[in-house]
């Protein structure tokens, strides 16, 4: 018999709390929300809320924070706060990732926003067609539609 036959008794038996607890010592296929939590622990997702939690900082040409951002100095800090060095252009950033297409995006991938073949631009991407990013002299790190489609999507290995 498969373990998940005896899970029904297993919770009448055990209770709640002692039935989480078998699930994370036998896996995570029987602990409620258990993926969910496992994806916002991944590096990506950890650099998502770093840049996520810079909401309003004013954008900085060639600063890297923690009070000011340009693109890529945002990219840079969250992805280093969240345990990843990265370079600090956009275009070497695009360069170390590894490139995935749009239909693979995960939201934590980077969005690098490109004229021809030359990066000007990077954000973060945060699911639902949105990224985080300091887009401007004048403005603040905020979330913001992607506008056009000439991007590239970037993941963090």
């Amino acid at each position: 018999m498969s373990a998940q036959v005896h899970v029904p008794s297993l919770l009448v038996r055990a209770g709640t709390a002692s039935v989480l607890t078998l699930a994370a010592v036998g896996g995570t296929m029987f602990a409620p929300g258990a993926a969910t939590q496992a994806q916002a622990a991944t590096l990506p997702m950890k650099a998502l809320k770093i840049a996520a939690s810079k909401r309003g900082a004013p954008y900085g040409w060639g600063a890297t924070g923690p009070n000011r951002f340009d693109c890529s100095g945002l990219t840079l800090y969250s992805f280093k706060k969240a345990g990843k060095k990265l370079p600090r252009t956009a275009q070497q950033q695009y360069n170390r990732t590894r490139h995935i297409s749009a239909s693979h995006r995960k939201r934590g991938d980077l969005v690098f926003f490109h004229y021809g073949r030359s990066v000007y631009h990077v954000g973060i991407y945060a699911g639902k067609g949105k990224i985080w990013h300091s887009p401007r002299t004048g403005s603040v790190v905020r979330l913001e539609k992607i506008w056009t489609k000439s991007v590239y999507y970037g993941r963090v290995r």
